[in-house]
């Protein structure tokens, strides 16, 4: 399983919490549902697209506006349960979807299918899309990696996209070896029996898999080969025809919207596709997105009270202003269109575990190391963190486990040890394990400044010096991309630490964050075999067991990595993310997932 840096990034430099309910926003109102007769959304947007190739994308601020503009077999609906998409149901053992053993999916997929050119689409375009992901050797590549065959077509993938190789070579060689149907650039276990099934044969029994292919606008997303064909690197920033039966170049989907204009930096028009093959049939018939630059949120938030926004929060945005928020919950008319939604991230502190060279009191698995890291946790009130730092409004704390409330490995409510607050034992511990102070002498504290993050390391701090007598130096990192790759080294004795979730899945954390499809990028070392190969050497094990398993068997295993994480004491909880989204009354069907945005088409306009 991967680890995208690139999500870890911006994992890391988002700031906020969770577990404040919603407070409005995104439920209609005005006019009695009568509709506008303007249906066009607009709302800001704080960045311009890296890319919105889904073989190369790996940023949910990308992937929250394309997922409109592409589909996949299967998708996530507003309860994040997988529903058919492309695919005409969603493949299981009951109904003869997926073989006894586990290896082998079979799927139909709808015949009426067609992209936004109005190419109809049939399972050469799975494949195509498909291998062709693998082959760019995206950041999210190995969500395919289960199918036989996977590794072969990395390997050849290699030759033009390896780490550093010109993107045109790359884009260019790869799409010359599918069009000319290459039999190296082609997953063995993914073949099309006729134009409406794929089969898909696994390597090894998948649990997990499923979950993964649904991830919207990345590598289980289908494409159009004729219009990658046009352009193969920059073909997804072209807008496309403005008709059905347009030319095939450009950004080509199968979604409800297609891009029709594209200003860098300046601006993003999206129209709906006439006559979508999907449902609901969309109601909104253009998205306006005016791309602003982050230091201009306030201004922003200014507009959408002043009528100019219909929301804001949008495209993977939902971390506003602090002052914004408050004053807007204040107010007895804003706070009704302010949702608070949880989404599924989650921060904590980790310590060095397994890295040895690097040094600090908390290294190994003695019981003076597991004593101070548990001494270190229990001295932080994390109920006082979210008050103090979120105002109880935009984070709470974590004490159910490092998988956010909401999600499949949710532990419960009050049921993670390491997020209580105890700071007669902590200091008790202290005593025990570090007499006279020696050990726990010129800490030090890591993290990417901004947002959260600066007034979070204040507390924390604090809570060491109140609670444990320790005096612990902030180290700050302004350039956030050099401090994440030093803290994936391992390189810090204590450091900031965070992930959200892909997909709905115990597995998105467990492989992605430790073990060995994790080594050589795991902050702590904990069961990291390139580190301290003594820390957790079952880890491993245990995961590939529970990784091969249906979810209704395999949430067992996991749990046993969860309590084995917190006996040994291997993180410092802080607090769940909470996104804030400012929905005007208006809007019916608008709204959050703790993933991602709702789609565009379940979205209108009322009379207001």
């Amino acid at each position: 399983m991967r680890l995208s840096k690139a999500k870890l990034t911006g994992v890391l430099m988002s700031a906020l919490g969770i577990f404040a309910v919603a407070c409005g926003g995104g439920g209609g109102g005005g006019g009695g549902g009568a509709l506008a007769a303007k249906q066009i959304l607009h709302f800001p947007v704080f960045q311009d697209p890296k890319t919105w190739d889904p073989g190369k994308l790996d940023a949910e601020v990308d992937s929250e506006l394309v997922q409109n503009v592409f589909d996949n077999l299967w998708r996530y609906d507003n309860s994040l349960n997988i529903v058919p998409d492309i695919a005409s149901k969603v493949p299981s053992s009951s109904n003869g979807g997926i073989s006894a053993d586990g290896l082998t999916y079979t799927v139909s997929l709808r015949h009426d299918v067609k992209f936004s050119n109005g190419d109809a689409l049939t399972s050469k375009d799975v494949l195509y899309s498909w291998n062709r992901a693998v082959a760019l050797r995206g950041p999210y590549r190995s969500n395919l990696s289960a199918i036989d065959g996977y590794t072969d077509v990395v390997t050849e993938g290699k030759k033009f996209c390896a780490k550093g190789a010109d993107p045109t070579v790359c884009a260019t060689s790869v799409q010359t070896a599918l069009a000319a149907n290459d039999p190296k650039f082609a997953m063995k276990g993914l073949t099309a029996p006729d134009d409406y099934s794929v089969q898909i044969k696994l390597a090894t029994a998948c649990g997990w898999c499923l979950a993964a292919w649904s991830l919207q606008a990345s590598t289980g997303s289908i494409v159009d080969h004729n219009a990658v064909a046009s352009d193969p690197l920059n073909w997804w920033s072209k807008p496309a025809g403005d008709s059905a039966g347009a030319a095939a170049s450009g950004q080509v989907g199968t979604g409800a919207y297609k891009m029709t204009e594209y200003v860098p930096k300046q601006s993003i028009k999206f129209k709906r596709v006439a006559n979508w093959w999907g449902s609901p049939k969309p109601t909104l018939t253009e998205v306006d997105l005016d791309i602003k630059d982050a230091s201009t949120m306030p201004t922003a938030i200014a507009a959408w009270e002043q009528g100019t926004y219909d929301l804001d929060g949008y495209g993977g945005n939902s971390t506003q202003p602090v002052a914004d928020i408050l004053r807007i919950k204040g107010n007895s008319r804003e706070s009704k269109e302010l949702l608070l939604k949880p989404k599924g991230r989650t921060t904590w502190v980790s310590f060095n575990i397994g890295y040895p060279s690097t040094g600090g009191p908390f290294v190994g698995e003695s019981a003076a190391a597991k004593g101070l890291r548990k001494a270190f946790t229990l001295a932080v009130d994390k109920s006082a963190l979210a008050s103090t730092v979120c105002h109880n409004l935009l984070c709470a704390p974590a004490t159910g486990g490092l998988i956010t409330k909401g999600l499949i490995g949710y532990l419960g409510d009050g049921s993670d040890p390491l997020g209580k607050f105890d700071a007669p034992t902590a200091k008790s511990l202290l005593t025990q394990y570090d007499p006279d102070g020696s050990k726990t002498k010129n800490l030090k504290y890591s993290y990417n400044a901004g947002g959260l993050n600066d007034p979070v390391a204040t507390f924390l701090q604090g809570q060491w010096k109140d609670n444990l007598g320790i005096s612990v130096q902030l180290d700050p990192h302004p350039d956030a991309s050099a401090f994440i790759a030093d803290r994936l080294l391992g390189k810090y004795t204590m450091s900031r630490d965070g992930w959200q979730f892909d997909y709905n899945h115990p597995q998105d954390w467990y492989d992605n964050l430790w073990g060995s499809l994790a080594a050589g990028s795991n902050t702590s070392g904990y069961a990291d075999p390139t580190g301290d190969p003594t820390v957790q050497p079952t880890y491993d094990s245990t995961l590939m067991s529970a990784d091969g398993k249906p979810i209704s068997e395999a949430l067992s295993l996991y749990k046993q990595l969860a309590i084995s994480q917190q006996n040994d004491v291997a993180y410092l909880p802080l607090y769940y993310s909470v996104g804030q989204f400012l929905i005007h009354s208006y809007l019916k069907g608008a709204g959050s997932t703790a993933q991602a945005d709702f789609y565009w088409d379940g979205i209108s306009i009322l009379k207001h």
